[in-house]
């Protein structure tokens, strides 16, 4: 939890350092989604570099290891987990329609129910779900024309 916690909170730090819009994200165990505008400063591969460093950092700083197992507890239901901010690679793509934007956020807030931590995205604390579902605040802060767009249902095909 607490892994997933200095993520998010990183993550903003880098969302305004770097002048992005955060379209979602969703920090599984042992994983993270993100969907994020053209930086204003450097491009996606810089500020991934720079995030995961910033979180590794940090993690070994307060004795916790980036890929140290524990376990937790959501909704009752206990699982083990390998918080890895240090992935190798990533996977890169543009995005041009609110229609693909939609399809993407789905994915991405649909996974930690597909993983059976959650019976429901919106019980998932470490997704932007809830903000566009709730229009919560997050701890990442999410762009608001994109969240008010996304609500609209998508560009047919």
């Amino acid at each position: 939890r607490h892994a997933r916690d200095v993520f998010l909170r990183i993550f903003d730090q880098v969302r305004r350092k770097y002048k992005f819009e955060v379209v979602g994200c969703v920090v599984m165990p042992e994983h993270f989604h993100i969907l994020i505008g053209e930086p204003e400063k450097g491009n996606p591969s810089t500020v991934l570099q720079i995030l995961k460093q910033i979180v590794a950092r940090r993690l070994l700083k307060t004795g916790q290891k980036a890929t140290k197992q524990s376990t937790h507890a959501v909704e009752g239901r206990s699982y083990r987990s390998e918080p890895s901010f240090r992935q190798a690679r990533f996977y890169d793509f543009n995005v041009y329609s609110n229609e693909k934007r939609f399809e993407k956020l789905r994915y991405m807030h649909r996974n930690p129910v597909r993983r059976g931590l959650v019976s429901l995205p919106e019980l998932w604390p470490w997704s932007s779900f809830r903000a566009y579902m709730y229009a919560e605040p997050s701890i990442v802060k999410i762009d608001e024309l994109e969240r008010r767009n996304i609500k609209k249902k998508p560009e047919p095909k």
